[in-house]
């Protein structure tokens, strides 16, 4: 070994201490003092398994024994089987993967789903405020209901006379009245937009975050009107990319958050009262929630996968993580359990309201919607059921559903792969290249139609 080696090893073997004492440490023995800190991840509890006879409970506790078994074999093949589309990348909430899908519990729904007439009462949280600062209306801070820009240039003369209500112009619609200080209900000055937060140290801050001045008008009690002349427009631009948080976002005159906490994507202990549950039973505690039933465009959850969601949701502790999924789903201490039937998503009459219209939503319904309908055939929304009756598009002479003649019904036909019809067997997965619904449902359909194709009983 030459000397310039020796020395290399030796240096690279002394430790500098705090008191700058330096120590021998023989790397070849194979130990190293370390003391790693390391999180510590408590153990699952144990629980008693369900142990009845009930074979929907059962069948749940075998297939999804743990939020992760919930996660990969229902929730990734349902909400997220393309990267960047569905609740993969694209729509809030990403599901995609166990934590992000644990990360859904206590997370706010979304009030930015695209069309104000989506939003559900239940996921409205406290407005912003704006103050008025100038000659015309009080001081007041006002909750915002909803802003709204009508574009065009603004009427003339109306530094003279009120706008009407719908003049191109920036219009906020209030909570509560704002003071009026001038009698015709004309204002001049700037409108500051504030908001609440908690700082780090946990203490409630408001911050005026935006602001826009000019005239106003006051078109009644709680619609304020400014004009966006053409060297304010990217003002106004500005301004709403500062994403204004609306109390009544979906302009309804109902601020859900006035009538309590804004409901939750995944309520730990309550499913029941859960966003993404209710967006697939299509209602919370009896009132209709807005929006498509989900999944879009994929089968809905059988009998068994909503027990098992249910039942991870009610056990889930408030302030869970990841590690939860890991540990076992509790079906014995499950209220669900008692009548999983009632989790039913298809419903059980052979009606159109009870089944058939279900069923067609929730597996035809990504394609057939109202926004760009394939072939032209809505399966979603009002009149759906009386657009049955009618002729198909691709064969005049047979309509869609003939009461009492499933063979003689177009739109049978085409889920059945009947060679009479052209084109593919609906309805057509793009992900494994097949289409077909299941026996059950091809059978309730059937009947439906021998039976004369009721609406409702």
């Amino acid at each position: 070994m030459s000397m310039r080696t020796y020395l290399l090893v030796v240096l690279g073997a002394l430790v500098v201490l705090p008191m700058g004492c330096r120590e021998f440490v023989d790397y070849n023995s194979g130990n190293i003092d370390f003391d790693p800190d390391r999180p510590q991840i408590d153990e699952a509890p144990e629980v008693e398994p369900y142990t009845g006879d009930d074979e929907v409970v059962l069948q749940a506790q075998e297939r999804f024994p743990t939020g992760l078994d919930l996660h990969k074999k229902v929730i990734w093949r349902t909400c997220t089987p393309n990267g960047g589309v569905c609740h993969n990348t694209k729509e809030y909430p990403d599901l995609h993967t166990p934590a992000n899908f644990a990360a859904a519990f206590s997370a706010p729904c979304n009030v930015q789903s695209g069309e104000f007439g989506a939003v559900f009462d239940g996921c409205e949280r406290p407005g912003d405020r704006v103050q008025f600062d100038g000659y015309g209306y009080g001081r007041d801070e006002i909750e915002i209901g909803f802003v709204e820009i009508i574009p065009g240039l603004p009427p003339e003369g109306y530094g003279d006379d009120p706008p009407p209500p719908d003049a191109p112009g920036l219009h906020i619609h209030l909570a509560s009245p704002i003071p009026v200080e001038s009698e015709r209900g004309e204002g001049y000055g700037s409108m500051s937009f504030i908001r609440s937060f908690v700082d780090s140290a946990g203490q409630v801050q408001e911050s005026g975050y935006a602001s826009y001045g000019g005239a106003w008008w006051l078109l009644d009690d709680t619609h304020l009107w400014a004009a966006v002349e053409e060297y304010q427009v990217e003002d106004v631009q500005e301004l709403l990319a500062t994403g204004i948080v609306m109390g009544d976002a979906n302009r309804n005159g109902v601020f859900g958050s006035h009538d309590g906490e804004p409901v939750s994507m995944l309520e730990p202990g309550d499913p029941v009262g859960s966003y993404l549950i209710a967006r697939m039973r299509g209602e919370m505690n009896g009132e209709a929630v807005p929006g498509s039933r989900m999944p879009l465009a994929n089968a809905p959850l059988t009998i068994d996968e909503m027990l098992a969601l249910f039942c991870l949701v009610e056990g889930f502790p408030a302030g869970g993580d990841t590690a939860m999924l890991s540990g076992p789903i509790d079906y014995n201490a499950c209220s669900f359990s008692e009548n999983p039937a009632d989790l039913n998503l298809l419903g059980n009459g052979v009606t159109w309201e009870a089944r058939i219209r279900l069923i067609l939503e929730f597996n035809c319904g990504g394609c057939h919607n109202k926004d760009a309908p394939q072939g032209s055939l809505t399966l979603l929304g009002d009149g759906v059921y009386e657009r049955l009756l009618e002729p198909s598009g691709q064969l005049p002479d047979m309509r869609l559903i003939e009461p009492g003649e499933p063979t003689q019904s177009y739109l049978f036909l085409k889920l059945t792969g009947d060679d009479r019809i052209q084109g593919l067997q609906m309805p057509y997965n793009p992900l494994t290249g097949e289409g077909s619904l299941s026996q059950a449902e091809i059978s309730d359909i059937e009947t439906w139609i021998i039976n004369g194709a009721v609406e409702d009983e």
